[in-house]
């Protein structure tokens, strides 16, 4: 898998700062920053990458591992380094999952496959939903986050967050053939 960014939007990923130390905090207990960014973010972020590209582990990966290593290279200019992360592998995943659409003709599994509410079930519903939905599905039920934390993670407003939650159940109870999906949470 190759996953690019535009110079043009590698510059919008990170915003502009010196390169010299900060808030006197030298190398060494950045690295150590780094290292517990890492070890903390990345099982989460996996996660709702997973669920964002409709399962494919692969993608989700090397999504993952290009955005860490992209704010390794910038980590002095990124000021908010968890935000950062969730919407620049998004965005790598996103980019992926298209050129992938682009270069293959598979279709998306039909609805009327999804007779069992079984895990699979609910994946193969959850990859025909568009991918910002999926995303603020996953992150608002799944990882428990609030809407506000969800709509900092994808770069967008809180009201937008709604909107595709509200159209993903939506969708999630038109694809399972239900009406009586439960929503175990107030948006």
């Amino acid at each position: 898998m190759t996953l690019e960014l535009s110079s043009r939007r590698r510059k919008q990923c990170v915003a502009p700062r010196p390169h010299t130390e900060v808030d006197g905090v030298d190398a060494g207990d950045r690295e150590h920053d780094f290292e517990r960014l890492y070890r903390e973010t990345r099982p989460g972020l996996w996660r709702a990458l997973f669920a964002h590209t409709g399962g494919r582990g692969d993608v989700a990966s090397d999504a993952v591992d290009e955005a860490f290593a992209r704010a390794l290279e910038h980590r002095a200019a990124i000021r908010s380094p968890v935000p950062w992360l969730y919407r620049t592998a998004f965005r790598l995943a996103l980019e992926e999952v298209r050129r992938e659409r682009r270069t293959t003709a598979g279709s998306p599994p039909d609805a009327s496959d999804l007779a069992e509410r079984g895990v699979e079930d609910v994946m193969a519903a959850m990859r025909r939903l568009s991918p910002n939905q999926r995303a603020a599905v996953f992150l608002f039920y799944v990882a428990d986050l609030p809407v506000k934390e969800v709509a900092d993670r994808l770069g967008m407003s809180p009201s937008t967050v709604r909107v595709h939650l509200h159209r993903g159940r939506r969708r999630l109870r038109e694809l399972l053939g239900t009406d009586d999906v439960e929503v175990a949470r107030d948006a």
